[in-house]
């Protein structure tokens, strides 16, 4: 597996905007539908990455707590399944299920959306505000497969926490680390 860091997406910079599959129900779902009132939480990830595998429990918890507060939760998958069959529709849902995703997880067939965002690597991370203005993109925490830092999601619960509060935009972002996507 190749390491990739995230791309810079700009403080500021608006959300591209996206009409997708949900491969829960297999419904078309956009942006506007599924972003939060406070907040949205954009998560490029897929089903094989170890480094998504890494965290998705903490994603799970960290979306079930912050919608309650308002923060929209979205997980978009890129990858190319023609050569990553893995990652395809059918066991995006799976994988859903299994890990008991409260929130979306939207296949970007024609790998658009992900170019949109200039989206890097598995995970991503990409947090907007009610506007859906940037605010932060970066790294989950400092954890990573085999290095023994626990998860804690610190660094994106900073960032949530920051918008919710009012507070100044995180100075120092760290870009996320992960696979690379898989393009076609």
């Amino acid at each position: 597996m190749a390491l990739t860091e995230s791309n810079n997406f700009s403080i500021g910079a608006k959300a591209p905007d996206f009409t997708l599959r949900n491969t829960v129900n297999d419904k078309m779902v956009s942006l506007t539908e599924v972003k939060g009132a406070k907040g949205t939480v954009i998560m490029f990830i897929c089903n094989h990455c170890p480094f998504v595998i890494h965290v998705n429990a903490e994603l799970v918890k960290m979306a079930n707590e912050y919608q309650q507060k308002g923060i929209g939760f979205i997980a978009i998958s890129s990858n190319d399944i023609e050569n990553y069959p893995q990652d395809a529709p059918k066991y995006m849902k799976q994988v859903a299920e299994k890990q008991n995703y409260p929130f979306p997880y939207l296949f970007d067939e024609t790998q658009e959306i992900a170019k949109a965002y200039d989206a890097a690597c598995t995970p991503d991370f990409y947090v907007f505000d009610k506007n859906l203005e940037s605010v932060y993109h970066g790294q989950l925490d400092n954890s990573r497969p085999n290095n023994g830092v626990p998860i804690t999601g610190k660094d994106i619960r900073n960032a949530l926490d920051n918008l919710l509060e009012n507070k100044v935009v995180i100075e120092n972002q760290k870009p996320s680390v992960g696979c690379g996507i898989k393009w076609k």
